[in-house]
């Protein structure tokens, strides 16, 4: 599987049974199947609602900025879809929030804010600042905002310069089919000082390498690097063709992302066949690290009840994670210990892999967030993830993790709500070391 590289596009041919499965080889520890720890979290937002009443508001995913000044005003600034952005103090309380841009016409959809990430010190016009980077799903463009916990009216400022282009789209027309920016993750090339923003494409197999800069006048706008397709179709042992089920007319699509800083590799998850790594550039060959367990089930979509059918299970599929993979972050320890961090979203479990390319990021475990109270539970169907392993003072000395919570306790009946869970990054560690 040698991927040919055209002007900015990385294209691949069809996966051959042989590469998949020889990627996906990694041993199986003892422990595996024995009961995965429960870590209860420390804290939660308040719930989000995905309806008129509040806001269309629904939690997805989370970074973590840390106030080197004075990390007990560090923040969690997270995407909340047509709700736009929250930013969160550490006791998991509200700080500001940020509204998405308007739909140009009438009948465009609105700003939706997707996913989040940071980078650190981007050259803005004379100065250096740290920033927001979100994908916006509503207008296929990326979003930047400045970090600063001293701005009155709340510590983002959105710096996006209005002539950014749409990331996948040709014209508004194309942002309306809804094809557009999704997951997003960003990465500071250490050897060259250049920032960058991954991006992968809503009911597509593409992710797009995305250059940073910052204008004179103090805004940021991007250029389009080069663009890598992951596959859509699979061949497996028993000589089938294998593509996840969905909708007609869409394909696997991915969403969770992190670059490893260390090393200058990505890690993707493709919600319904499993985790790839490559490197963060787009290029060289993507190798998938683990599969999810219904991995190579064919299925048939039900256009009446809008769900795919399952057949019976030829027995291709991983042991760790259930689909979709969503939510990717990394516990970067020194040394290059540490672990890549995945949320299963069908099984409300969070999966660990090594950092270690030599030893094939080989898997160490997992946990899940379960409630601490009545009044504070824990988190189900993961959509999105952030871990920061430095002191985050006094609540979190060992560092923070926070994970979104897709079925938060409601706060009226009959209505829907998400959040975010903030948990001890100790807890991850010791479930992991044990």
């Amino acid at each position: 599987m040698i991927p040919t590289f055209v002007t900015d596009r990385a294209r691949w041919p069809l996966a051959t049974a042989g590469a998949v499965l020889a990627a996906t080889a990694v041993a199986v520890p003892a422990h595996a199947s024995a009961p995965l720890p429960a870590l209860t979290p420390r804290a939660e937002t308040p719930p989000l609602h995905d309806d008129e009443a509040g806001g269309n508001s629904d939690a997805d995913d989370p970074a973590i900025w840390r106030n080197d000044a004075d990390p007990d005003r560090s923040l969690v600034i997270a995407a909340v879809k047509e709700g736009g952005l929250r930013v969160y103090d550490l006791d998991a309380r509200p700080v500001q929030s940020v509204a998405p841009p308007p739909a140009p016409g009438p009948d465009d959809a609105p700003g939706r804010f997707n996913n989040v990430d940071l980078v650190h010190g981007l050259r803005l016009g004379p100065s250096r600042a740290d920033v927001a980077v979100t994908s916006d799903r509503g207008h296929d463009r990326l979003r930047i905002h400045r970090i600063d916990p001293a701005r009155p009216g709340g510590p983002l400022t959105d710096v996006t310069d209005p002539a950014a282009p749409r990331v996948f789209s040709a014209d508004q027309d194309e942002v309306n089919e809804q094809a557009t920016a999704y997951g997003l993750a960003t990465w500071t090339d250490r050897a060259t000082g250049r920032s960058y923003a991954l991006v992968s494409r809503r009911n597509r197999t593409a992710v797009a390498l995305l250059e940073l800069t910052g204008t004179a006048t103090g805004s940021v706008t991007y250029r389009k690097v080069r663009t890598l397709e992951l596959p859509s179709a699979f061949r497996l042992p028993n000589g089938a063709t294998w593509t996840p089920c969905a909708e007609p007319g869409e394909l696997p699509q991915v969403e969770g992302m992190v670059v490893d800083p260390a090393n200058g590799m990505l890690y993707a998850g493709q919600e319904d066949v499993g985790v790839w790594r490559v490197r963060a550039d787009l290029t060289g060959t993507p190798k998938l690290l683990d599969r999810v367990r219904e991995f190579g089930v064919p299925g048939e979509y039900d256009e009446e009840t809008e769900e795919c059918v399952p057949g019976p299970d030829p027995g291709y599929g991983g042991t760790r994670l259930s689909a979709d993979v969503e939510g990717l972050t990394l516990l970067a320890e020194p040394g290059g210990d540490g672990h890549v961090l995945v949320s299963s979203q069908g099984d409300d479990t969070f999966a660990a892999y090594d950092r270690e390319l030599d030893e094939g990021n080989e898997y160490e475990g997992g946990f899940r967030v379960t409630a601490a109270s009545t009044t504070l539970d824990g988190s189900e169907e993961c959509d999105g993830a952030a871990a920061l392993d430095k002191p985050l003072g006094r609540r979190y000395p060992h560092g923070l993790l926070v994970v979104q919570d897709g079925r938060e306790t409601p706060a009226a009946p009959d209505r829907e709500a998400t959040g975010f869970k903030f948990v001890d990054l100790a807890k991850v560690r010791k479930a992991l070391d044990d």
